[in-house]
């Protein structure tokens, strides 16, 4: 039979780091930390390279290709907490771009992909490097 008093004790720490942090963890402990908004269907395919790529980099990262407008994906997510939106459209995929969109912040306007890349694990880099 296994003690249960370790899983109750984890469970606490994890009850109190979410209201510590309101859900909003730090970028290097959250599961997602980006979503690819792609515009409509056409930009779809470009979604998933960008995924693909960001993968390769290890960025934790997932698509958000539901047949839904762009405001209601970026308010989705925005509930979601994920930190940072990546939305895509035909302009972004002729140009290898992403327009990067801080949750709960403005858009910090365009950046290739790897910019990016780079981008997110300095700011993990300098997080973990905190603590």
């Amino acid at each position: 039979m296994i003690h249960r008093a370790p899983f109750g004790s984890m469970e606490r720490f994890v009850a109190v780091l979410i209201e510590h942090t309101a859900g909003k963890f730090p970028l290097w402990l959250t599961p997602d930390q980006a979503v690819v908004l792609p515009i409509s269907e056409k930009s779809n395919e470009y979604a998933w390279k960008v995924k693909e790529i960001l993968e390769q980099q290890d960025v934790r990262v997932i698509v958000d290709d539901r047949n839904e407008k762009l405001g209601r994906k970026i308010r989705d997510n925005e509930l979601k907490r994920i930190p940072y939106m990546l939305i895509v459209g035909e302009k972004e995929a002729e140009q290898g771009l992403v327009s990067v969109r801080q949750q709960g912040a403005e858009e910090k306007g365009s950046m290739t992909i790897q910019e990016f890349a780079d981008f997110i694990n300095e700011t993990v880099k300098k997080q973990m490097s905190a603590y």
